[in-house]
């Protein structure tokens, strides 16, 4: 069993997809711009909400500094006050937080999600469980699938690399935990499809991962 286990937030812990795709539509609405079905944003998501913003515009405003700029900011004022509408934890997730740590094991969020949002979150649906740090896209680091993410929670919790093991829905995810020299398991139910996934371990239920986790 590990001691320390790294959960991405959007797509594995959290279904945030429907306000997140709200609300790059209300910025693009703004903006006068085409918008997008909510079945086209889980290809956009898990590179951070800049990227997000950008992917979703008409390809040939997507080098406008100033036009990605101005959608950013729709953006992160709706969604900021619109981030809990309809997002909602993956049956079986918050049952199987609680019972890693009343096993004692330690965890920690590690998100391309801005600092703030993933906080809120976190705290709004997990605030029982004790991670030991909460990381998302901040000023200053880098986004996953840079291995920094990993090596701070892991000074954070005074853990070895053989001790950790990443939890994700996505192929960043899992060049995070290889980046970074750690173990991972991919989960089916979030953004990536299952498919993209072949070759990594690969669970399909809370159920499976708790297998995993706790064995």
């Amino acid at each position: 069993m590990k001691k320390l286990v790294l959960f991405d937030l959007d797509g594995t812990l959290l279904n945030t997809i429907e306000d997140l795709g709200e609300a790059v539509n209300y910025a693009l609405t703004v903006q006068g711009l085409p918008i997008h079905s909510l079945a086209e944003y889980p290809a956009m998501v898990g590179h951070g909400v800049r990227n997000l913003v950008k992917n979703a515009l008409p390809e040939e405003l997507r080098d406008s500094q100033a036009t990605v700029n101005e959608c950013l900011a729709v953006f992160k004022g709706y969604y900021s006050s619109h981030i809990d509408i309809h997002t909602r934890p993956y049956d079986g997730m918050p049952e199987l937080l609680r019972e890693l740590d009343k096993c004692g094991v330690s965890m920690a969020v590690v998100s391309n999600k801005f600092q703030e949002g993933a906080e809120f979150l976190v705290r709004e649906f997990f605030g029982d469980i004790p991670f030991v740090c909460i990381l998302g896209n901040r000023d200053g680091f880098p986004l996953k699938p840079d291995p920094a993410i990993v090596e701070e929670v892991l000074a954070a919790a005074g853990a070895q690399k053989t001790d950790a093991i990443l939890v994700g829905d996505s192929i960043p995810d899992m060049l995070t935990a290889s980046n970074s020299g750690i173990d991972s398991v991919a989960v089916s139910w979030g953004y990536c499809p299952a498919e993209e996934l072949v070759g990594h371990r690969l669970v399909h239920t809370p159920a499976e991962l708790r297998l995993i986790l706790l064995q």
